[in-house]
């Protein structure tokens, strides 16, 4: 059924492409058109079903590049994962998908689940049984014996062991895959995030084996050296990129320059409490990691929006929240939409399905009152949510 949705402004996507009095015209999971007003209501004929929106604004879904659907995000998700069985995970999981949903967010990446549930739940909501937004899911993420979340089932020792796991996550149905470049705070015993997990040649392997199939990698890198190996592998976005060397920021331009020259996608994966992230580290500890990503900017990486949803204190519904910090680091708030949206669905390699309005997309959408690019609080609490033509209207 065709839906003509009004509002005083449309945000196609990209950074200044603002329709003043538009309107976008949706049949079904598909947009038809975006335009002026009277332009889309012709179109559209008088017999479509209306949604009108005085004062308020139409833009693309919201996209989080970084969650984990298994963890709940309490003081100990781990605990809470090694305790629940599959019955159970997969409850919770739908549970944090509608909350994901709710918050605007249409679409999100799954960087590691276990027993590849994530890949169940994104076929179930697909199919219009659940809500929830689009999802892509990695799986099991590979780590090395023991390694950084060894326990979501990807360990992998040697060549021929990569491979396999690869092949087994492709045919469990992953959309990509993930790959833990470096340790993590999350694993205990494991290796420290600055420290490498894998060298380049084995990097390398998963990078060939993924794009063999057909798949993109992400790489979860804090460590400088494992930053530089993972660039050096080719994957497609890292994730923290952290630029640590033995618990120190240690930046490398020069490396740097090679993520933007191969198209790198860089995901910081901050929560939406980063401001308690600033408490504990300190100010100046807290600005200096923070830093990176104004550094990063400037020197043109492509930066994508996440939030690590899932781990302790990083819930699923305030996507908003993280994107504040990007306020706080001086990022103009057209450009924090096009990074949450356009540039987000690149990263993905969706950009033939969504992060824009445009025709023959996915009706993937919200109307916010206000304008996000002068307040980005307007971001909160959608009056209307179309996720690939679904409705989801909150409260």
């Amino acid at each position: 059924m065709a839906l003509l949705i009004t509002a005083d402004q449309v945000l196609q996507g990209p950074a200044g492409a603002r329709i003043k009095d538009g309107a976008v015209l949706v049949d079904g999971s598909a947009i038809v058109a975006v335009g002026p007003r009277g332009v889309v209501e012709a179109l559209a004929g008088p017999d479509v079903e209306r949604s009108d929106h005085p004062g308020a604004t139409v833009l693309p879904g919201l996209i989080n590049c970084h969650v984990h659907l298994a963890f709940d995000a309490g003081p100990d998700p781990v605990g809470t994962l090694g305790d629940t069985d599959d019955a159970a995970l997969a409850l919770g999981m739908a549970d944090r998908a509608r909350q994901l949903l709710a918050g605007g967010v249409t679409t999100a990446r799954d960087l590691g689940d276990r027993g590849a549930l994530a890949v169940r739940l994104r076929d179930t909501i697909a199919a219009g049984d659940l809500p929830g937004p689009r999802i892509l899911a990695a799986t099991a993420p590979l780590t090395p014996p023991g390694g950084h979340c060894w326990f979501l089932g990807g360990e992998v020792d040697g060549t021929a062991a990569i491979r396999d796991r690869i092949r087994r996550n492709v045919a469990a149905g992953a959309d990509l895959i993930k790959v833990m470049a470096s340790g993590g705070q999350m694993t205990p015993g494991g290796a420290a995030m600055w420290e490498s997990q894998f060298d380049t040649e084995q990097l390398r392997v998963v990078v060939d084996e993924a794009h063999e199939a057909g798949l993109r990698v992400a790489a979860h890198a804090h460590g400088t050296a494992s930053i530089v190996s993972a660039v050096d592998a080719g994957v497609d976005s890292l994730e923290h990129c952290t630029w640590l060397t033995d618990g120190v920021p240690d930046e490398r331009e020069d490396v740097a320059a090679r993520i933007v020259e191969q198209g790198i996608h860089v995901c910081s994966a901050m929560s939406p409490n980063w401001r308690a992230f600033i408490e504990r580290l300190g100010p100046e500890r807290a600005e200096r990691s923070f830093a990176r990503l104004r550094w990063m900017d400037g020197l043109g990486v492509r930066l994508v929006t996440g939030t690590d949803a899932g781990l302790p204190f990083s819930g699923f519904g305030d996507f908003v929240g993280a994107l504040g910090l990007y306020e706080y680091l001086g990022f103009p708030l057209e450009r924090i939409v096009e990074m949450a949206t356009t540039r987000s669905a690149e990263a993905l390699g969706l950009t033939d399905e969504t992060g824009r309005l445009a025709p023959g997309l996915a009706a993937d959408l919200l109307v916010v009152a206000g304008d996000p690019t002068t307040d980005l609080n307007a971001l909160r609490d959608p009056a209307l949510i179309l996720a690939r033509g679904r409705r989801h209207q909150n409260g």
